[in-house]
């Protein structure tokens, strides 16, 4: 049997073991950094992009304190909170370490609006170790009686700079003071603007800092485009895009709530599995949505920049910027979205004569000329497969083809 390598990093063998039956066995580069030091106790800033391993780093070395430990669980008092911005993310989260912890006697809670709360009130009647909690729900059964934080030991907070995005920043202040001071606290955040950087001062003591990419640069696996094209051709330039045979898993972000829905109907029309979601669609809905994607029961997800993290869906082969988002921070986080697990992808950017000056913010962001392929010169492009290098997937049998 091949050699767990995250025996080197001090997680015992319970852990270990449920690693290798997963096929974990090589730490990626933020587990070999994180994970001893948090084991000591200390404090962490972790710079790092979604799909490079952040969550086994902090989850890890929780669950191995509180096996340590043998802490029993008291009615409405976790003992650790991992804090995120979206639902999506919250159950990707949650689900990460109900893998980890199969079996042990470790329980969590995953809490976060747009259902019911009756469910997540049981659990934390209940008592769990960890929940895993969207701000606005948080706040809502702490200011209820149904929550009570002065028995955190460990706060992690996740996708820092997206909270700030989405204005999660006054939540944020208000919950930290209701942690105790003394805990372990992370912090994770793909880039460090001067505001995060303010805030991992405010959270954090004397943190390590591990930093697994440069800020704001995207995956080098990325084939990256842009295609000049008038708005009044961008739906059937995507028709023609999503229509080839190698564009197997593809996402296609738009900016408007309402739009998602009209390609996504547009592209049914042709004959093209879709499925969209935005914030103004259910839980249910939206998870029904990614379900089926994950499954391969749909090819293409259309959707705003509420997936541009914490999405994590293997085999992604294309992303689609049906629109150029005006903060150039988005573009990065939305083609993250491919080329995961070591895999290459491809994204293409439809920019009209609106969108240019968009444009030029991100290449100055991510301090690279992005190519320009011509509208005529797509359908060689995709020849190529996914990351423009060659495919690297299994291909699917031809389509309407006799066997």
């Amino acid at each position: 049997m091949k050699k767990n390598e995250f025996q080197g990093l001090g997680l015992t063998k319970p852990l270990v073991s449920r690693l290798s039956r997963r096929d974990h066995v090589n730490p990626t580069p933020i587990q070999k950094q994180a994970i001893p030091s948090l084991l000591g106790g200390k404090d962490l800033l972790g710079i790092a992009q979604t799909g490079t391993g952040k969550t086994g780093a902090f989850s890890l070395p929780i669950l191995q304190k509180f096996l340590d430990l043998h802490l029993a669980v008291s009615p409405h008092r976790p003992k650790a909170l991992v804090l995120a911005p979206t639902r999506e993310l919250a159950v990707q989260i949650g689900e990460e370490i109900e893998a980890y912890k199969s079996g042990l006697p470790i329980r969590h809670a995953v809490i976060f609006g747009g259902v019911s709360q009756i469910k997540q009130v049981e659990a934390l009647k209940r008592g769990v170790h960890i929940i895993i909690a969207t701000p606005g729900r948080l706040i809502d059964l702490k200011l209820q009686g149904q929550l009570e934080l002065s028995e955190v030991q460990i706060f992690v907070l996740d996708e820092a700079d997206r909270m700030l995005d989405m204005g999660f920043i006054r939540d944020i202040k208000k919950i930290a003071p209701a942690l105790p001071a003394a805990r372990q606290s992370m912090m994770f955040s793909a880039t460090m603007p001067p505001k995060i950087a303010r805030l991992a001062e405010e959270l954090l003591v004397e943190p390590i800092r591990v930093e697994v990419s440069p800020q704001a640069k995207p995956i080098e696996q990325v084939a990256q485009y842009v295609c000049r094209v008038p708005a009044s051709r961008k739906r059937r330039v995507l028709e023609e895009i999503v229509a080839h045979p190698n564009c197997e898993r593809v996402i296609v972000f738009v900016k408007m709530k309402h739009r998602t829905n009209r390609i996504a109907d547009q592209l049914q029309k042709v004959g093209i599995e879709t499925a969209s979601i935005n914030g103004n669609k259910s839980q249910n809905a939206r998870q029904t949505a990614l379900r089926r994607f994950k499954e391969g029961q749909i090819q293409v997800l259309v959707a705003t920049d509420i997936a541009s993290r914490g999405i994590d869906v293997d085999g992604v082969t294309h992303v689609i910027n049906y629109d150029l988002p005006n903060e150039a921070e988005a573009y990065v986080h939305r083609i993250g979205r491919t080329a995961r697990a070591g895999k290459r992808g491809t994204a293409i950017s439809l920019c009209d004569d609106g969108e240019v000056n968009h444009l030029r913010t991100i290449e100055k962001l991510i301090k690279e000329k992005i190519p320009l392929v011509e509208e005529k010169g797509i359908a060689q492009l995709l020849e190529k497969g996914a990351g423009g290098f060659g495919p690297n997937i299994q291909k699917k049998k031809p389509r309407n083809k006799a066997h």
